[in-house]
Protein backbone atom coordinates (compact mmCIF):
# COMPACT_ATOMS: atom_id res chain seq x y z
CA UNK A 1 0.00 0.00 0.00
CA UNK A 2 1.12 3.56 -0.94
CA UNK A 3 1.35 6.20 1.56
CA UNK A 4 -0.03 9.87 0.50
CA UNK A 5 1.89 12.90 1.94
CA UNK A 6 -0.15 15.52 4.03
CA UNK A 7 -0.08 17.55 1.09
CA UNK A 8 -1.18 14.79 -1.21
CA UNK A 9 -4.19 14.33 1.45
CA UNK A 10 -5.33 18.11 1.36
CA UNK A 11 -5.51 18.75 -1.72
CA UNK A 12 -7.46 15.24 -2.35
CA UNK A 13 -9.96 16.53 0.32
CA UNK A 14 -10.23 20.39 -0.90
CA UNK A 15 -10.90 18.25 -4.40
CA UNK A 16 -13.65 16.48 -2.79
CA UNK A 17 -14.88 19.34 -0.95
CA UNK A 18 -14.84 21.44 -4.28
CA UNK A 19 -16.40 18.59 -5.94
CA UNK A 20 -19.45 18.29 -3.44
CA UNK A 21 -19.97 22.26 -3.84
CA UNK A 22 -20.30 21.96 -7.56
CA UNK A 23 -22.69 18.71 -7.11
CA UNK A 24 -24.64 20.65 -4.45
CA UNK A 25 -25.86 23.22 -7.14
CA UNK A 26 -28.30 26.23 -6.19
CA UNK A 27 -31.01 25.33 -3.11
CA UNK A 28 -34.15 23.64 -3.57
CA UNK A 29 -36.80 26.43 -3.60
CA UNK A 30 -40.18 25.49 -1.77
CA UNK A 31 -42.47 24.86 -4.81
CA UNK A 32 -45.83 25.49 -3.52
CA UNK A 33 -46.32 28.65 -1.58
CA UNK A 34 -49.68 30.45 -0.38
CA UNK A 35 -48.43 34.21 -0.90
CA UNK A 36 -51.45 35.20 0.97
CA UNK A 37 -50.63 33.02 4.40
CA UNK A 38 -47.06 34.06 3.65
CA UNK A 39 -47.92 37.91 4.48
CA UNK A 40 -48.09 39.83 7.58
CA UNK A 41 -44.95 39.98 10.34
CA UNK A 42 -41.21 37.71 10.05
CA UNK A 43 -39.12 38.11 13.28
CA UNK A 44 -35.43 37.28 11.88
CA UNK A 45 -34.54 34.56 14.13
CA UNK A 46 -30.84 34.40 12.30
CA UNK A 47 -28.97 35.68 9.22
CA UNK A 48 -26.25 35.20 6.73
CA UNK A 49 -24.76 38.98 8.40
CA UNK A 50 -24.78 41.66 4.58
CA UNK A 51 -23.67 45.29 4.28
CA UNK A 52 -27.21 46.37 4.40
CA UNK A 53 -27.96 45.07 7.83
CA UNK A 54 -24.24 45.71 9.67
CA UNK A 55 -26.04 48.52 11.56
CA UNK A 56 -28.70 46.00 12.85
CA UNK A 57 -28.17 44.63 16.34
CA UNK A 58 -31.68 43.81 17.49
CA UNK A 59 -35.33 43.64 16.72
CA UNK A 60 -35.13 42.56 13.19
CA UNK A 61 -38.50 42.05 11.73
CA UNK A 62 -40.10 42.05 8.05
CA UNK A 63 -43.35 42.90 7.03
CA UNK A 64 -45.40 41.82 4.33
CA UNK A 65 -48.35 43.44 2.71
CA UNK A 66 -49.83 42.22 -0.66
CA UNK A 67 -50.53 44.74 -3.07
CA UNK A 68 -53.57 44.95 -5.30
CA UNK A 69 -51.53 44.80 -8.80
CA UNK A 70 -50.14 41.83 -6.99
CA UNK A 71 -46.67 42.69 -6.04
CA UNK A 72 -45.76 42.67 -2.10
CA UNK A 73 -45.02 45.96 0.11
CA UNK A 74 -41.59 45.01 2.05
CA UNK A 75 -41.17 46.76 5.68
CA UNK A 76 -37.55 45.72 6.73
CA UNK A 77 -37.03 47.34 10.56
CA UNK A 78 -34.10 46.70 12.92
CA UNK A 79 -32.84 48.45 15.82
CA UNK A 80 -28.58 49.56 16.17
CA UNK A 81 -26.57 49.63 19.15
CA UNK A 82 -28.24 52.92 20.76
CA UNK A 83 -31.51 51.51 19.74
CA UNK A 84 -32.58 53.79 16.80
CA UNK A 85 -34.89 51.78 14.47
CA UNK A 86 -33.93 51.90 10.51
CA UNK A 87 -36.39 51.09 8.48
CA UNK A 88 -36.15 50.44 4.71
CA UNK A 89 -39.47 49.97 2.15
CA UNK A 90 -39.08 47.95 -1.24
CA UNK A 91 -41.34 45.77 -3.22
CA UNK A 92 -41.18 41.80 -4.13
CA UNK A 93 -42.55 39.92 -6.79
CA UNK A 94 -43.03 36.34 -8.27
CA UNK A 95 -41.53 36.86 -11.46
CA UNK A 96 -42.86 33.09 -12.96
CA UNK A 97 -45.72 32.22 -11.80
CA UNK A 98 -44.70 28.57 -11.82
CA UNK A 99 -42.47 28.87 -8.92
CA UNK A 100 -43.51 30.96 -6.49
CA UNK A 101 -41.13 30.22 -4.14
CA UNK A 102 -38.85 32.11 -6.20
CA UNK A 103 -38.96 35.87 -5.74
CA UNK A 104 -37.52 38.98 -6.42
CA UNK A 105 -37.06 41.73 -3.85
CA UNK A 106 -35.69 45.56 -4.35
CA UNK A 107 -35.14 48.18 -1.73
CA UNK A 108 -34.37 51.00 -4.39
CA UNK A 109 -37.15 52.70 -5.85
CA UNK A 110 -37.14 54.70 -8.87
CA UNK A 111 -40.01 57.00 -10.54
CA UNK A 112 -42.43 54.01 -9.73
CA UNK A 113 -39.94 51.13 -10.97
CA UNK A 114 -37.65 49.02 -8.96
CA UNK A 115 -34.55 48.40 -9.58
CA UNK A 116 -31.37 46.38 -8.56
CA UNK A 117 -33.62 43.16 -7.54
CA UNK A 118 -32.31 40.18 -6.19
CA UNK A 119 -33.51 36.70 -5.69
CA UNK A 120 -35.27 36.39 -2.63
CA UNK A 121 -36.16 32.15 -2.73
CA UNK A 122 -37.98 30.26 -0.13
CA UNK A 123 -35.84 27.15 0.77
CA UNK A 124 -37.27 25.86 3.90
CA UNK A 125 -41.44 26.80 4.89
CA UNK A 126 -43.43 25.16 7.63
CA UNK A 127 -46.65 23.84 6.56
CA UNK A 128 -48.11 26.25 9.58
CA UNK A 129 -46.54 29.27 8.05
CA UNK A 130 -44.96 29.61 11.66
CA UNK A 131 -41.30 29.76 10.26
CA UNK A 132 -39.13 30.11 7.06
CA UNK A 133 -36.52 30.27 5.32
CA UNK A 134 -35.28 32.53 2.44
CA UNK A 135 -32.05 32.02 0.98
CA UNK A 136 -30.06 33.01 -2.16
CA UNK A 137 -28.66 30.69 -5.30
CA UNK A 138 -25.02 31.88 -4.55
CA UNK A 139 -26.36 31.00 -0.57
CA UNK A 140 -24.24 34.48 0.26
CA UNK A 141 -27.60 35.97 1.85
CA UNK A 142 -30.23 34.06 4.43
CA UNK A 143 -32.55 34.63 6.70
CA UNK A 144 -34.44 32.20 9.02
CA UNK A 145 -38.01 34.16 10.01
CA UNK A 146 -40.20 33.24 12.53
CA UNK A 147 -44.15 34.48 13.04
CA UNK A 148 -42.92 34.65 17.11
CA UNK A 149 -39.59 36.46 18.86
CA UNK A 150 -38.04 32.66 19.29
CA UNK A 151 -38.19 29.61 17.95
CA UNK A 152 -37.75 26.42 20.11
CA UNK A 153 -34.04 24.82 20.15
CA UNK A 154 -35.34 21.21 18.56
CA UNK A 155 -37.03 23.47 15.36
CA UNK A 156 -33.78 25.55 15.04
CA UNK A 157 -31.98 22.36 15.59
CA UNK A 158 -33.78 20.87 12.13
CA UNK A 159 -34.27 24.10 10.22
CA UNK A 160 -30.26 24.16 10.54
CA UNK A 161 -29.91 20.20 9.68
CA UNK A 162 -32.37 20.51 6.41
CA UNK A 163 -29.51 23.99 5.77
CA UNK A 164 -26.87 22.34 5.67
CA UNK A 165 -28.19 19.30 3.37
CA UNK A 166 -28.80 22.59 1.20
CA UNK A 167 -24.73 23.21 1.20
CA UNK A 168 -25.57 26.24 3.85
CA UNK A 169 -23.27 26.44 6.47
CA UNK A 170 -24.71 26.51 10.45
CA UNK A 171 -21.39 29.04 11.11
CA UNK A 172 -22.76 31.16 8.67
CA UNK A 173 -25.29 32.42 10.53
CA UNK A 174 -25.72 34.92 13.20
CA UNK A 175 -28.42 35.16 15.88
CA UNK A 176 -30.75 37.92 16.08
CA UNK A 177 -31.63 39.62 19.55
CA UNK A 178 -35.57 39.49 19.49
CA UNK A 179 -35.87 40.06 23.79
CA UNK A 180 -36.74 43.63 22.50
CA UNK A 181 -39.76 42.09 21.30
CA UNK A 182 -40.62 39.91 24.30
CA UNK A 183 -40.26 36.10 24.27
CA UNK A 184 -43.40 34.08 22.71
CA UNK A 185 -46.86 33.81 23.88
Amino acid sequence: MRKIGWGMAILMVLGLAGTAAAQQGVPTVIEVVDLSRYMGRWFAIASIPTTFERQCVEGTTADYRLLENGKVEVVNTCFDARGRESRVVGRAWVPDAGAPGRLKVSFVGFLGLWLFAADYWIVDLDPGYRYAVVGHPTREFGWILSRTPTLPAGTLDCIFFRLEDQGYRREQFVRIDQSIHGSAP
